[in-house]
This record gives C-alpha cells, structure tokens and sequence, in this order.
C-alpha cells in the first residue's frame, strides 16, 4: 500500500524503517520526522503524516507484544503517545482546508 505519494514510499518500508528504530531503542518515541529523516526523505504536503502516525502506532504495539518487556511498561509508554496524539490533534483532516479537493 503507498502511504506517501509525494515521496513514493509503501507501507511495508515505513514498517521496516520502525523496526529498525525499535532494534536501537524500543522505548523511543518515534515520530513520522524521525521516520523520513532515517529514510533519508523528506514530508513534503505532509497529508500522510496522519497514516503514518497510525502504522508507528500499530507497527509499536506488534513490536512490544513480542518482546519480552513487562505488558505495564509497554501500557503507560502506549498511553503517553496516544494522549500525544490527542493533544496535537490527529484527528484533523490532514491540515487541508475544506476547499482542498483530493484527485
């Protein structure tokens, strides 16, 4: 699936980008920057931002389930990215104002 158009970037090398920064520091706190920048691209409309804040948080909880930490560190880290998200607000429509017209 291509998540980013501007950049042609799949799902599947954004989720082996996570794993990698998982396999250095599982407890880091991965944003779609620091996901790009190990990419060596750059967000360009950002629209995609929002997906790919989705799949560092689906591709985390896989990665965590199968390690061996303890189910309540893995709980209070997911909990504190999820208030992040909460509190910036993913739930906007990408940053496009209601006139935008996708296609």
């Amino acid at each position: 699936m291509l998540i980013c158009h501007c950049n042609i970037i799949t799902e599947k090398e954004i989720e082996q980008v996570i794993v990698d920064l998982l396999d250095n520091d599982p407890w880091q706190l991965i944003v779609p920057a620091k996901v790009y920048h190990a990419m060596q691209k750059r967000g360009r409309c950002c629209g995609c931002f929002p997906n790919v804040v989705e799949t560092i948080i689906r591709v985390t909880e896989a990665y965590h389930r199968r390690s061996d930490a303890s189910a309540v560190d893995v709980v209070s880290h997911l909990d504190r990215v999820r208030s992040l998200r909460v509190q910036f607000g993913s739930n906007r429509h990408e940053g496009r104002t209601t006139s935008h017209r996708a296609a």
